[in-house]
This record gives structure tokens, C-alpha cells and sequence, in this order.
């Protein structure tokens, strides 16, 4: 099954759900609902998400592996078990120190993501 838009009240599996190979460093899955979208982001060490913006708000919960995340300017480390907030509208950008198993929660939905519109990668800033 490819990308989710799941009706109210269904029950997902991930495992129901195709992975798409974003970069040979960075696989998803996701899942979306009208206001907000889940997805579970798989990254390789060394995997780059350059620095980018958008409308949405996000919320990034580690699960296993490590990040390094800027946000507007200012660069943490997130671990195991740490959730990073970033604003919408903020520059943003992640790395990842090691193989790394991660949940984004989106609000609103990151329309550009699902199926029948036209994918894009982040571009770095100029």
C-alpha cells in the first residue's frame, strides 16, 4: 500500500504501508489526515536532509539513532527518546550521526508528500 490518507476511524499498520526510498540514505512511511500527517523516517548515518523550510509544524521523536538538527541558526543533538520542535516557517536542516529510526508529526499535512503531487526535495537555502 503506498501513502496513507486514512479514513476516520481506520486502524494502520506500518507494515501495511510501502517504503519509499527518498535517497539512498533516507526511506519513509507515511500516514495522513486532514490536518496533520505521521511519517517514519528511516536514515543511514551520514544521510543529509538539507536546510529547508515549510508551512508546517514539526515535531521529530527519535526512537532509536541520533541526530544533529539546526534550527534557525541554532544546532542540537537529539537522542533516543528526545523530541525536537521545529516552528513553521523556520530554516531547518538534520544529520544524521548514526543509523537512525525516527517519527515526524506534521500539521498541517505536507501536501507536496502525497501520492499525486508532484514530489520534491527540500533545496538548500541560497
Amino acid at each position: 500500500m503506498d501513502t496513507l490518507s486514512a479514513p476516520a476511524g481506520s486502524v494502520i499498520g506500518w507494515d501495511e504501508l510501502d517504503l519509499e526510498k527518498v535517497t539512498e540514505l533516507i526511506s519513509r512511511k507515511l500516514v495522513a489526515g486532514d490536518r496533520q500527517m505521521l511519517v517514519q523516517v528511516y536514515l543511514k548515518r551520514g544521510a543529509l536532509v538539507p536546510l529547508h523550510t515549510h508551512e508546517s509544524e514539526q515535531m521529530t521523536y527519535v526512537l532509536d539513532g541520533m541526530l544533529k538538527v539546526r534550527v534557525d541558526g541554532e544546532e542540537v543533538v537529539v537522542r533516543d527518546g528526545e523530541v525536537v520542535r521545529i516552528p513553521s516557517g523556520v530554516p531547518h536542516q538534520t544529520e544524521a550521526l548514526a543509523d537512525t529510526f525516527e517519527l515526524d508529526l506534521f500539521s498541517p499535512v505536507r501536501s507536496e508528500w502525497l501520492p499525486g503531487v508532484s514530489a520534491r526535495t527540500p533545496k538548500p537555502e541560497a
